[in-house]
């Protein structure tokens, strides 16, 4: 079959089956069966607090877990005396509502008011299908709903939509496991001391699944064999339906080789034009304003993030950055000697987790990655054994502490652990599940 083919089927299972006017009953169904849902199924609570006193739109990537939090969320409300009827819950992904109009989920409203006397608890998940939604959901907090929104979607982060929300909703992303979370998962809890006891390898052992499968909740009860083909799968369904559908792309293979080129230079900056130069070497020739675009849908879709030179001109930060992928997972499906670029895309979801604000470091010294309102500068490297390695590592690390002030200085390798001594201070290097699971 051609590839267009393949293509337009594939992008052909993503598209909606306009509804001119919606069933009540079908309505007032799905409100019943979600209304059960969330004490039916299975999941890891989440060290991750949703207040009762705040609107909130939970935004990240597919299949990190916002689902659940609502999950969880609903069934701490009924822990705490709360009625099932309370809760009104939706998915808007649910086929059975595909082709939803902004002018429908008044309906929803009406269906629930026709089945119970009282004001629901709102939980609309994946609302940013529906075109216009913010407006809705500014209207429920304006009528004193306690609502609760996830999209996968990262433009719901915007001034835009946030300017239309009118302070209305806490807006909080939501990522894959941590590697806590993905212990807790795996029913390790680490011991106060357990670098210094026999944990430490069950603890190492474990990190290997993580580091090459990433911790995407849902891939915890999928079988080893076949986790690559479920990573497989959800990259189709963000790069078919969050990219190629939702923007109207027709040129999916250059978005593809886009999308590898970024995997394979996962460590290094990546201008808008450098780009564009490297896909026209192997027949993708776009223009580097159409990088830039394709670079913000991927962006958009929450597969990507990006950090910016701290040291570069402010043009400069905004069109030569660093990307990382959302999940080590779906990182490790485009490459071929992996260690080192998942290692660096790890500590990069780290720190993206800890909503410290992060850059690296790039003229004439060269660092991974700089949280410069904590002056700590920090390396990535497989493994120092190497003499040429340790030495240029350990220079980088000086030669910026010679640049600006530094309090702290860290080589992150992947099993290797010592302490430096330099003239511009102590460098610590630390294996990468041990810094991961610091406090």
């Amino acid at each position: 079959m051609p590839i267009l083919s393949i293509i337009i089927d594939k992008i052909a299972i993503f598209t909606p089956i306009i509804i001119d006017t919606m069933d009540k009953t079908l309505i007032k169904r799905l409100i019943v069966e979600y209304q059960r849902l969330p004490q039916e199924i299975n999941f890891i609570k989440r060290d991750i607090a949703l207040s009762n006193n705040l609107n909130y739109v939970l935004v990240g990537l597919r299949r990190s877990g916002k689902s659940y939090l609502l999950y969880q969320k609903i069934n701490d409300l009924i822990a705490d005396g709360h009625s099932r009827d309370e809760i009104l819950l939706l998915n808007f992904e649910d086929e059975r509502l595909l082709g939803i109009q902004l002018n429908d989920l008044d309906m929803i409203l009406e269906c629930y008011a026709e089945m119970y006397p009282h004001k629901p608890i709102v939980f609309l998940d994946e609302l940013q299908v529906v075109a216009g939604w913010e407006h809705f959901a500014r209207r429920l907090a304006d009528q004193k709903y306690r609502v609760y929104i996830t999209g996968s979607n990262a433009k719901m982060l915007s001034t835009e939509i946030a300017g239309s929300l009118g302070g209305r909703f806490m807006v909080k992303r939501i990522f894959p496991y941590s590697f806590r979370e993905f212990l807790n998962a795996h029913g390790i809890q680490p011991e106060a001391n357990w670098i210094n006891s026999p944990q430490r390898h069950e603890i190492a052992r474990e990190f290997t699944g993580y580091f090459q499968f990433g911790g995407l909740p849902e891939l915890s009860d999928v079988e080893p064999p076949i986790r690559r083909q479920w990573l497989q799968n959800l990259f189709d369904k963000i790069f078919f339906g969050d990219i190629l559908l939702r923007y109207n792309i027709r040129n999916a293979s250059a978005v593809k080789i886009l999308v590898k080129k970024l995997a394979e230079s996962v460590k290094q900056p990546s201008s808008f034009t450098r780009l564009a130069n490297i896909m026209s070497t192997v027949g993708a020739k776009i223009s580097s304003e159409t990088v830039a675009d394709y670079l913000s849908y991927a962006k958009d879709s929450c597969l990507i993030f990006e950090i910016e030179n701290y040291a570069a001109k402010i043009a400069e930060r905004a069109s030569n950055k660093k990307y990382y992928f959302a999940d080590n997972g779906l990182l490790n499906l485009f490459l071929f000697d992996p260690t080192t670029s998942l290692l660096e895309n790890i500590v990069a979801l780290t720190l993206n987790q800890t909503g410290k604000e992060t850059c690296f470091y790039h003229n004439g010294i060269e660092v991974d990655f700089l949280l410069w309102e904590d002056a700590h500068a920090i390396q990535v490297c497989d493994s120092m054994h190497k003499e040429s390695t340790r030495n240029r590592e350990i220079a980088a690390l000086t030669a910026l502490a010679q640049a600006m002030p530094l309090k702290q200085m860290t080589i992150v390798t992947y099993d290797e652990k010592e302490s430096i001594e330099t003239p511009a201070g102590i460098i610590e290097v630390i294996p990468v599940y041990e810094w991961m699971l610091r406090p």
